[in-house]
């Protein structure tokens, strides 16, 4: 006799279902606080604490956009990531 039920494991995407999207979320989360410690260093016009490194508004900004760009890419991998071999 065969076992004809299902998987009690959904398969529905989600921020926190595998290690992966958890992972991803997590370093969506450190990007985004690293874009906003960028930008404000830029504004100001002083140094980033650990690098050393002077920022002007604009490489504040420029760095602040790649730090995003990284967060919203993690972010919707970590969404959207089918399951692999973990499943």
């Amino acid at each position: 006799m065969t076992d004809t039920t299902t998987s009690s494991k959904s398969r529905e995407p989600g921020l926190f279902e595998t290690p992966f999207s958890i992972g991803a979320t997590v370093l969506s989360a450190v990007s985004a606080i690293i874009a906003v410690l960028f930008f404000w260093t830029g504004f100001q016009g002083s140094t980033l604490p650990v690098v050393g490194i002077e920022l002007s508004l604009l490489t504040g900004t420029v760095g602040s956009l790649f730090a995003l760009l990284v967060a919203v890419v993690a972010l919707v991998a970590a969404f959207y990531m089918e399951l692999g071999f973990d499943y």
